[in-house]
Parts: C-alpha cells; structure tokens; sequence
C-alpha cells in the first residue's frame, strides 16, 4: 500500500510528464512549421519571446500565488493555460501572424512555469525535514524524467507535424492534455504547499543570499544552453547539414531523453549531499565543451560528440541546481524561494532566446557557442559564494 506522500508525488509527476510532453512537442512544431514558411533565425526566436518573458513574470509571481492558494491549483491552472495555448493555435493558417502566435506562446510560457514551479516546490512538502539525501533523489527523478518525456516531446513533435499536419498535430495534445487536467482536478491534495502564514505580495524577492545567488548561477547555466539550443542548432542542422524535420526532432528527443537520465544518476555522481563546491566543481569542465565544439565545428563529428558530452555535464549541473534550491528554500512557503529561483532561470532563457535567433542569424553558430562557454564560466564563478555544507552545518 502506497504511503499518501507517495500517492501525491507519483500523480505530480504524472501531471508534469503529461504537461512535459506536449510542451516539447509544441516548441519542435512551432520551430518547424514556421521554419517552413520562411522565417528567419531572429524571427523564430521572437515567436518564444513572450514564452519567456511570461515564464520570468509568472515564476516570480506564482511562488507567492502557491504559497497562499496551494500548488495544487496553480498546478491545475498550469495545465488548463496549456490546453487554452493549444487551442489558441487550431485557428485558421492565415491568422497564425507572428503576434498570434506570440500570444499563443505566452500562455504556454505561464502555463509551463506554473507546472514546473508547483511541480518542484510541492517535494519540499512532501517530505519531512532532514531527509536531505531522499529530497535530492526525488528532485533528481522528477526532473529527469520531466526532461527524458521532453525529449520524447521533441520526437513527437517532428512525428505529428509529418503525420497530421501542424492543426491536426495541436488537436490530438489539447484533448490528451485537457483529460489529464480533469483528472488531476480530482487527485490532488487541496492544501498542498499552501503556507500556514500568509506571505505578502512583497515577498516574492527572496531574502535568502544563498537563493539569490543560485538562481545569479542558474540563469547562466541555463543561457549558455538556449543561447545555441532554442533556434540556432535545430536551423544550423536543417540548413547546413541537410537534415530532415523528422531526423531534428529525432535527434533533440534521443538528445534530452539521455539527458533526463543522466539527471535522474546524478545523485550517484555528485554524492546525496552536494554543495555550493559542487556547483563550481561540475561547472568548469562544462565551459569547455562549448569552445572545443567552436574550433573544430567544422567536422560534424565533433558536433555530434560535443553535444553528447555538453549533456552529460549539463545533466549533473541542472540535477544539483534543482536539489540546491529546493534544499535552500525555506520550510513554509517554499514555494516562494523556488518560484523566484525559477524566474531568474526563465531570464536566462529569455535573454538566450533572443540571443539564438540574433547571434546565429548575424554571426553563425560558433559565436554562439562562444557566448555559450562565457556563461558557463561565470555560472562557475558565481557558485564561488554559494555555501558549503560545512558552512551551513548541512541546514540546506
């Protein structure tokens, strides 16, 4: 008989693995089909720009919002925001513009960072106090599986848009999605990561210096991959090594599902009780791998292995970062330090977003890579003043 703590976390990652895969298979369609019709690098980046901006608002927001209403339902709301993004988009071809679209996006990027955020946060109150190890195995699970399913997403994108077409592709996940909102309407706990006392609106500005420069930390880390991940590697791949929109979405779904695996070992590599040494540790030889796949980009097998080992290594940064800050956040509300953790994330992906499209359009694939090694290096140099265990007597 599962324990109630257990019955809750298998139907949260449940609700994230469903959210997961139609999100990733809606970036692989959206990158596609617009790469179809003739949109430049700059202007496929613009159509997730209020995906990101909304994902930055929404996280900082939303931590607060779970905090006093409980993660349940913004859980809920995440998902049925999704399913609206969906339906935004079944719309006739000649009104997919680009604002449309935009628009179509923000919702998703609201949506997507209410699940992640009520996902994260809600392990903080499953599990009782000091069970730092078990915390860091449930972080590490939930967010490698979330990635392996995205990988999976990315495939099932490219499938469905050679399949059914981009319209009737967006149907079949609104209705998938829209049953697993009504079930988990009737599953979740009500009062679950709601806070005993009622924070206010002002503090959704962490006051915690370790939180705050983790997410300094993590909105690098996460720039230094969409910087040549979100537009420019799928474009690079389509226009210069010739590859099919099937063998793209092949390639980033066997990509991020290895990847989401590595995340889900990575308790086994960095030890159960990781800390701000750690962070610095598997950064540096993370800005490497970007520089050495700059200089020898010319050799598509360099790329290839380039990109195998960047996602092993960035696997194990991100596995630690989710384990830092949900170890970091404070015991009621955690909500809060964990939604503006994230938000400082969806910044760096905001900023990277923008980037890809720009950089690649204007200077190529490896000045994006460059700028890909630069801020790994200062994620490194920043996770300089994260705290040791030592230091915090293991009160993470």
């Amino acid at each position: 008989m599962l324990s109630p703590q257990i019955r809750q976390y298998l139907i949260i990652t449940g609700n994230y693995w469903a959210f997961t895969l139609t999100d990733g298979a809606l970036r692989m369609l959206v990158v596609l089909h617009f790469h179809q019709l003739g949109f430049s690098p700059l202007s496929l980046a613009m159509l997730f720009l209020f995906y990101e901006i909304f994902g930055v608002i929404t996280n900082l927001v939303g931590g607060w919002l779970g905090a006093r209403i409980g993660l349940n339902k913004t859980m809920n709301i995440g998902l049925a925001l999704q399913v609206l993004a969906l339906l935004v988009l079944t719309v006739p071809a000649g009104m997919l513009t680009v604002a449309w679209v935009m628009a179509a996006q923000a919702l998703s990027g609201i949506a997507k960072d209410l699940n992640k955020m009520s996902a994260k946060s809600s392990i903080k109150a499953l599990l009782p106090k000091g069970e730092e190890g078990r915390l860091y195995q449930w972080v590490a699970l939930l967010t490698g599986s979330k990635n392996a399913l995205k990988g999976v997403g990315f495939f099932l994108g490219g499938v469905l848009l050679s399949a059914l077409g981009f319209t009737g592709a967006i149907w079949l996940l609104a209705s998938a999605l829209c049953l697993v909102w009504l079930a988990s309407m009737l599953c979740l706990k009500q009062d679950l990561g709601k806070a005993k006392n009622k924070p206010k609106f002002a503090d959704i500005f962490s006051k915690s210096r370790p939180v705050n420069v983790l997410s300094l930390a993590r909105l690098f880390l996460f720039g230094a991959r969409d910087v040549w991940f979100v537009v420019a590697l799928p474009v690079y791949m389509a226009t210069r090594l010739g590859w099919s929109d099937w063998s793209i979405g092949a390639f980033f779904a066997a990509w991020v599902i290895a990847y989401g695996i590595v995340q889900s070992l990575a308790p086994r590599l960095t030890g159960k009780h990781p800390d701000g040494k750690s962070a610095l540790r598997w950064a540096l030889p993370l800005a490497m791998i970007p520089a050495a796949i700059a200089l020898g980009l010319s050799e598509p097998r360099v790329l290839l292995l380039g990109l195998a080992v960047f996602g092993v290594l960035f696997a194990i940064n991100s596995s630690l970062h989710s384990y830092l800050i949900v170890s970091y956040a404070k015991e009621d509300g955690a909500s809060l330090d964990v939604g503006f953790y994230y938000m400082a994330n969806a910044m760096g992906r905001l900023i990277s977003t923008v980037l890809s499209g720009w950089v690649y359009q204007s200077a190529g694939l490896t000045a994006c890579l460059w700028i890909s090694a630069a801020f790994v290096a200062l994620a490194a140099l920043i996770s300089l003043a994260l705290p040791t265990a030592l230091a915090t007597g293991q009160k993470m």
